[in-house]
């Protein structure tokens, strides 16, 4: 049985091969192949680890690899489920392997979801030193991908975090070419429906990837519960499941607010501490991820009130109470692509509000500015810190212009113009 297994899940033993988007990341974890240590691939589930991780085996392959010197094995599978116990199970995995073929030269090993075994770190770090055996390893849970493997493995492991499709991406989906000023003014009206689209729907490929939009719905719904059902709940022996459940899909609702954990609290008749347990569970997979007010001072800043987002623009149509407002949908959008590139990003509030602050840079987001008020309101904002940043970007859906020393700039051509070749 495992071998049948193992043939099935490595099509490239049999010369199959897939055809994929390129992932903007592939030529990053390219570059690590060669390298000795651990390649870990975190990032939420059906974001793509397990097919980025293949666009590698493929790649190797073409470069002169044997087929049959690279394991692939979705630690997933209902068959493994009775072994999750006994991280000395990945050895007999390896070994049915072993009885398969008769490899010579480095063999590649990629552990899909290998965080389904526990004290799997253990057996990794015992093959790491004593073998000539190359490991990639996806996982949909960050801190067993972090925390764990730097105790055991400190220096010896490379990652890569994986998000869900870009913008760019998406559109290299859609074979819509964007890769200069002439190619996104021939394709602008293409573009336009693209951003529509990602706007709402965001960059989970499988929802891509179907037109009815009650399926992708369906779809979004069903990865929510099965991170809430099978990576948090069972993990963390919660008992009280619906709670967990209702605050989710409350904050869901509640993205790009502010938090008040006292007043969540009471609504959901459990202590601050508890709260925050959840919130920390939440982005341990992904799903949500919150933001500091600045401060110059680190201490101010982790006692300040956070903000909330998810991580991918899709998982809001699956809200409790699913806003329509445009503009909560476009900041969310924009903080997911400056998440991507930084990992200290902050909003700023002192009696005026800037969305976010990244790099020397304020950035402010207005679905439209044609109402006087609106672009006043924007504009005043960032006249409150102009001794924070030099450079100030106010992203709108579909209008450019300058403002004094303020770059107005759709959010099409914010993320665009970055792609230039």
């Amino acid at each position: 049985m495992l071998k049948d297994i193992l043939i099935e899940q490595n099509l490239h033993w049999k010369n199959k091969q897939h055809t994929y988007v390129k992932r903007e990341l592939l030529d990053k974890l390219i570059s690590y192949l060669p390298l000795k240590q651990i390649i870990t691939i975190t990032g939420i589930r059906r974001c793509g680890k397990s097919t980025l991780a293949k666009e590698a085996i493929y790649h190797l392959i073409e470069n002169g690899v044997e087929a049959s010197n690279i394991l692939f094995v979705n630690l997933e599978h209902p068959y493994f489920l009775e072994f999750r116990h006994d991280p000395n199970y990945l050895g007999e995995i390896y070994d049915a392997y072993l009885k398969l073929f008769n490899p010579k030269d480095k063999v590649y090993v990629v552990f899909d979801e290998i965080q389904y075994f526990d004290q799997w770190q253990v057996y990794i770090k015992s093959k790491y030193e004593s073998s000539d055996i190359k490991y990639i390893i996806t996982g949909s849970n960050s801190s067993m991908l972090s925390n764990d493997l730097n105790t055991l493995l400190s220096g010896r492991s490379l990652n890569i975090h994986l998000d869900t499709f870009s913008f760019s991406e998406f559109l290299d989906f859609k074979h819509i070419a964007y890769h200069n000023e002439f190619e996104r003014i021939s394709n602008k009206i293409e573009i336009y429906k693209a951003k529509e689209e990602y706007l709402k729907w965001g960059g989970f490929y499988e929802v891509m990837e179907v037109a009815d939009e009650s399926i992708k719905k369906d779809i979004l719904l069903s990865y929510v519960k099965n991170i809430l059902y099978q990576d948090i709940i069972p993990r963390y022996n919660i008992r009280n499941s619906e709670v967990v459940e209702r605050l989710f899909f409350y904050l869901l609702s509640n993205v790009t607010t502010q938090l008040n954990y006292s007043t969540l609290s009471d609504m959901f008749s459990v202590s601050d501490k508890t709260i925050k347990e959840y919130i920390n569970y939440f982005e341990d997979v992904f799903l949500l991820k919150r933001i500091d007010r600045y401060h110059t001072k680190t201490k101010e800043r982790i006692k300040s009130t956070k903000k909330i987002y998810t991580l991918d623009n899709g998982l809001m149509q699956v809200a409790s109470k699913n806003s329509k407002n445009l503009g909560n949908a476009l900041e969310n959008w924009v903080f997911t692509a400056l998440n991507r590139e930084n990992e200290a990003l902050y909003y700023l509030k002192d009696g005026k509000e800037i969305d976010f602050y990244a790099q020397d840079t304020l950035y402010q987001v207005s679905y439209v500015i044609e109402d006087a008020k609106t672009k006043k309101r924007e504009v005043d904002a960032f006249s409150s810190f102009s001794n924070i940043a030099t450079k100030k970007s106010l992203i709108t859906f579909d209008t450019e212009e300058t403002i004094e020393n303020i770059e107005v700039i759709s959010i099409d051509n914010f993320l665009l113009s970055k792609s230039e070749k």
